[in-house]
C-alpha cells in the first residue's frame, strides 16, 4: 500500500465546493523592513539557454529564491544585508558569486559554467548503490537539522488544461519544522498572506482543484517523510544503479539511478538520488512515477470524480532540493508536476490538464520557536483556491521574496486584482 503523502492529491468535481468557514490566524505581525529589489536571468554560459529552478541566496544567510521556469528571479534583501554577496548553483554548473554592490537593481544576467567531476578525485565508499543508499539514510541525524525551526515559504499552485492557465493560487506560508530525528511529529504549515486567479481562462466542462497542496509541499520533504521511496519496507521494492558523479552547489555528488522492479504491482518510482560525498547527505531528488506501474496511480491520484468520465494518469514528476549551511542540511524547493487526460465516456473531445505546486523556503528562523496550534494548520484535506480570499491583502507581497511568476500567470494575478479594484470602488458610489 502506498504512503499517499508522496502524491499530489488532486479532486475532479462538476461544480465548484463552497468555500467552508476558515478560522483566520495571521501568526506574525508583518515585517517592518526596507529593502532592496535585485532581477535578473540565470543562463548556461555555453549554450545561452536559461537555467531553471537554479538557487538564488545570499550567501551564509538563510534569505533566498529560485529562478523560474524562464530562468528569471527576483531577490527581496533587506537594506541591513547589502554588503553581503549572492550566490548562483545548480546541478553541474560551477557556484557563483558576486558582491551586491556589483549588482544592478535590474537586467542582471548571470552566466553559470558547466563543471565536471574528476573521478580520480572522489572517494568511492561502496560499489553496492544499495548499501550506499542505506548509509546515507543513517546518516540523517548527523547531516539534518535535530532541533525545530520556523519557516516563511512562498507556495504557488497552478492548473492548466490544454494549453491555457485556468487556476493559479500563491501563498505565504509560516512552517513549523520539526526535527528530522522525530518521527512522531510533523511539520505544521499555516498559510500568512495569499492570492489567486482562476478565470485566466474558464475550465471546459470541469472544474480540477488540487487538495492538500501546501501541506502536501513538505510531506515531499521524503528525507523526513521518506514512504514509498525511502522507507525501510520500500527499498527493496526497487532496482539501483551507481551512474557516476555531478557538482551541485560546488560540492561532489554520487548519483543512484533506480526503478521499480519489475514483479512489483504498485504504482511506484523512478528517477536520480544526489548524494553529497563528503557527509552523503540527500543533496536532490528528481523523480516520477514509473512507467512499470502508472497504470495503477489513477486511483491514487484522483480523489473524486463523476463516473462517466475517464481519468488516465500521464505523468507524474517530483523533484526535491536541499541546501547545506554551516554543515547542516535544510529543505530548499520542491516542485510537482502532475499530468491527466480525462474524457466522458459519450464525447469525443477529451482535454488534458497539468497540475503543479511548487515551494521555495525563502526565510528561517532557529531561536524564535513558535508552534502553532494543529487546528490553525493546513490539512490535506484543505483547497488552496477555496480558502486563499480569506488570506488576501493587495498591499503586502513587498519586502517578501517569492518565485517570479511566468508572464502569462503575472498577467492572470495582475488584471485580477484589478478587478477587485474596480469592483470595491463601485460599491464604494
Amino acid at each position: 500500500m502506498l504512503f499517499m503523502p508522496v502524491f499530489l492529491v488532486i479532486m475532479v468535481i462538476m461544480m465548484p465546493l463552497p468555500a467552508k468557514g476558515i478560522n483566520v490566524t495571521m501568526g506574525r505581525a508583518k515585517k517592518d523592513t526596507t529593502f532592496k529589489v535585485y532581477t535578473g536571468k540565470v543562463i548556461d554560459a555555453l549554450s545561452k539557454k536559461p537555467v531553471v529552478f537554479a538557487n538564488v541566496y545570499l550567501v551564509k544567510s538563510s534569505i533566498g529564491t529560485v529562478t523560474n521556469s524562464d530562468g528569471e528571479f527576483i531577490l527581496k534583501v533587506p537594506v541591513g544585508e547589502l554588503y553581503q554577496s549572492v550566490g548562483f548553483s545548480f546541478i553541474g554548473y560551477h557556484n557563483v558569486e558576486l558582491k551586491l554592490s556589483e549588482f544592478s537593481t535590474e537586467g542582471n544576467i548571470i552566466k553559470l559554467e558547466p563543471s565536471s567531476v574528476p573521478i580520480k578525485e572522489v572517494v568511492i565508499r561502496t560499489s553496492d548503490p544499495t548499501e550506499l543508499l542505506r548509509m546515507a539514510i543513517r546518516r540523517i541525524d548527523e547531516n539534518y537539522k535535530i532541533a525545530p525551526e520556523m519557516l516563511i515559504a512562498f507556495y504557488r499552485e497552478t492548473i492548466k488544461q490544454n494549453r491555457n492557465y485556468v487556476a493559479v493560487s500563491e501563498a505565504v506560508l509560516d512552517v513549523y519544522k520539526s526535527s528530522y530525528n522525530n518521527d512522531f511529529e510533523m511539520d505544521r504549515v499555516k498559510i500568512y498572506k495569499g492570492r489567486k486567479s482562476q478565470d485566466v481562462k474558464k475550465m471546459d466542462t470541469l472544474v480540477f482543484k488540487l487538495q492538500g497542496g501546501p501541506r502536501t509541499s513538505f510531506l515531499l520533504d521524503v528525507v523526513k517523510n521518506p514512504g514509498a521511496l525511502l522507507s525501510a519496507d520500500f527499498i527493496d521494492y526497487y532496482e539501483f544503479k551507481f551512474t557516476g558523479f555531478v557538482t551541485i552547489d560546488g560540492r561532489d555528488n554520487y548519483v543512484i539511478e533506480f526503478d521499480q522492479k519489475d514483479n512489483i504491482n504498485y504504482p511506484l518510482y523512478k528517477g536520480k538520488i544526489y548524494l553529497d560525498t563528503k557527509n552523503l547527505a540527500f543533496s536532490r531528488l528528481d523523480f516520477e512515477l514509473s512507467e512499470k506501474g502508472i497504470d495503477l496511480a489513477d486511483n491514487e491520484l484522483v480523489r473524486k470524480k463523476p463516473i462517466d468520465l475517464k481519468v488516465n494518469v500521464i505523468g507524474a514528476h517530483y523533484m526535491i532540493n536541499y541546501r547545506v549551511l554551516d554543515d547542516k542540511w535544510y529543505l530548499n524547493h520542491v516542485r510537482s508536476e502532475l499530468t491527466f487526460d480525462c474524457k466522458w465516456s459519450k464525447k469525443l473531445f477529451k482535454s488534458t490538464y497539468v497540475t503543479s505546486l511548487e515551494m521555495a523556503v525563502t526565510d528561517r528562523e532557529t531561536e524564535s520557536i513558535d508552534k502553532f496550534r494543529y487546528r490553525e494548520s493546513a490539512k490535506m484535506s484543505d483547497v488552496l483556491a477555496d480558502q486563499v480570499q480569506y488570506f488576501s491583502d493587495d498591499d503586502f507581497w513587498g519586502e517578501y521574496n517569492y518565485i517570479k511568476p511566468d508572464e502569462s500567470i503575472e498577467s492572470a494575478i495582475s488584471k485580477l486584482n484589478r478587478r477587485l479594484r474596480r469592483r470595491d470602488m463601485d460599491s464604494r458610489d
